[in-house]
């Protein structure tokens, strides 16, 4: 093993050797894997020896939304048997979180592709392999780590609960997410259709691609039983992130090939599902304005990323309650003239360090920063004006005056869940604070700010031009 695994342990050294059979390995760590590492390994005289290793130092964590790489790598090998087109287990270690693949050639974001017809190629080609798999009866999977296959709405408990579980882990309250799971629980839908393997988090960024084709789907880490809904529900939220062509288009493919019929309510219910167990897979608050991860080096990606999907929630909770979700503009004056200049020379210092950073990810992280500095900005110019006036709004419906925003926000959770507040006002308050919060982030957010759930048919969304996009990356620019 050459030095540039310094990285591994000893034991993952030994085991990658006996495993591949070569007497030197190479092994490098590259961006990717979420939360869990990415290694490109090298077994040097011994035939395809290019393979990829996901890697998590850390123990399985109960009642965790994913599962430990043993799980993904025993869904992964039954769906190749099936022939699914993902990575080829090579090794699973008997005791680390530790899974050899073999690699894959191809890109993973969608937003690099320049050419339409070719997004539009890699798209449909996505939607045949979606729509394969779904066609697999899941009983003929030997997936033993997921238990048996049952009802959808048994599978839809175990997730609700799931929720609950990690729900009850975060180091506050959260009464906008435990409105929304209280929602989902009492509105779980009627129609148990066909159960299938969902891949969960499905779509652009979790396939391959290269030459106009998918080369294989990766990240089975939240793969579970359930209803096909619920995959076109998380391909949908990966297309609000990365726009993946037409969307009535695509859907119209998966369900001529697929067999499944599209249906638009339960989509919105899943949704809502989604979000919500998205917002699980940390131990932070969710409710609050400007919620960052403190300590990480990627906080400003993470700041607009986060709001994104509040708005998203909120969307998806307005659309399955029945409000009409249309987004207000918005023209606050300053009450003074704040400290603008003082957040512009910031801004000039941290332009000039990103471009002299030789490092691609600290040239992330310093573009990162400046999103942190155009939010605080925009929260000194007119915060307190977009502050007072909600203040009002709340303590009509409260019959009392809050403290602050984020205490009038969760006293109307809270007496909503005990009904003294109709449902559909506390939506429709909710949805004109997330578009304040969303206002104040604007000039950070970039791309991100015009996004929203694509439409589900022709005609029913500001996002169906029926036409390829060419997205870029929010992470990208100033």
């Amino acid at each position: 093993m050459t030095g540039e695994a310094h990285g591994l342990p000893a034991e993952l050294h030994a085991w990658l050797s006996s495993a591949t059979g070569a007497d030197e390995i190479t092994a490098k760590q590259v961006p990717g894997g979420a939360s869990r590492q990415a290694w490109f390994v090298d077994a040097h005289g011994v035939p395809d020896g290019g393979l990829f290793l996901r890697y998590d130092p850390r123990p399985p964590q109960p009642d965790s939304a994913f599962h430990p790489l043993q799980v993904e790598a025993e869904i992964m090998r039954a769906l190749s048997d099936a022939g699914a087109c993902v990575p080829a287990v090579v090794a699973v270690h008997p005791t680390l979180q530790a899974v050899l693949l073999r690699r894959v050639e191809g890109e993973t974001w969608f937003y690099l592709i320049e050419d339409p017809d070719e997004q539009v190629a890699v798209a449909r080609d996505f939607i045949g392999h979606l729509a394969a798999i779904h066609r697999i009866e899941p009983r003929d999977l030997a997936i033993d780590s997921l238990g048996p296959v049952r009802s959808v709405r048994e599978h839809l408990a175990d997730e609700l609960a799931g929720i609950r579980r990690r729900m009850a882990r975060k180091k506050g309250p959260t009464p906008l997410l435990s409105f929304c799971v209280d929602w989902l629980e009492r509105n779980m839908p009627d129609d148990d259709g066909p159960v299938v393997l969902v891949q969960g988090d499905t779509g652009p960024g979790n396939f391959m691609y290269r030459d106009g084709r998918v080369t294989a789907i990766v990240d089975w880490e939240l793969a579970h039983f359930g209803d096909p809904m619920d995959d076109i529900a998380w391909l949908s939220l990966r297309a609000a992130q990365d726009p993946f062509t037409s969307f009535p288009d695509r859907l119209a493919e998966y369900e001529a090939l697929s067999g499944h019929r599209i249906d638009e309510p339960k989509i919105w219910y899943y949704r809502l599902l989604a979000e919500a167990k998205l917002a699980t897979f940390h131990d932070g608050a969710d409710d609050r304005r400007g919620s960052v991860a403190v300590g990480s080096p990627d906080a400003g990606n993470g700041l607009i990323y986060g709001m994104l999907h509040r708005r998203l929630l909120i969307e998806a909770l307005g659309r399955a309650v029945g409000i009409d979700m249309e987004r207000t503009e918005f023209h606050p004056e300053p009450d003074g003239p704040g400290n603008g200049h003082v957040f512009d020379a910031t801004l000039a210092v941290l332009r000039a360090a990103a471009g002299q950073a030789g490092d691609p990810l600290a040239a992330r992280w310093t573009k990162g920063a400046a999103r942190l500095v155009k939010y605080l900005q925009e929260c000194d110019r007119v915060g307190a004006v977009l502050d007072r006036d909600e203040i009002a709004e709340l303590a009509k419906l409260l019959g009392e005056t809050p403290a602050s925003v984020e205490e009038g926000r969760a006293a109307l959770a809270r007496r909503t869940i005990d009904g003294e507040i109709p449902v559909l006002d506390y939506v429709a308050q909710m949805w004109k604070g997330v578009q304040r919060d969303d206002y104040l982030m604007r000039t950070a957010s970039g791309a991100l700010y015009d996004r929203t759930w694509p439409p589900i048919t022709h005609g029913t969304g500001p996002a169906d031009s029926g036409e390829p996009s060419l997205p870029r990356d929010p992470s990208v620019g100033w």
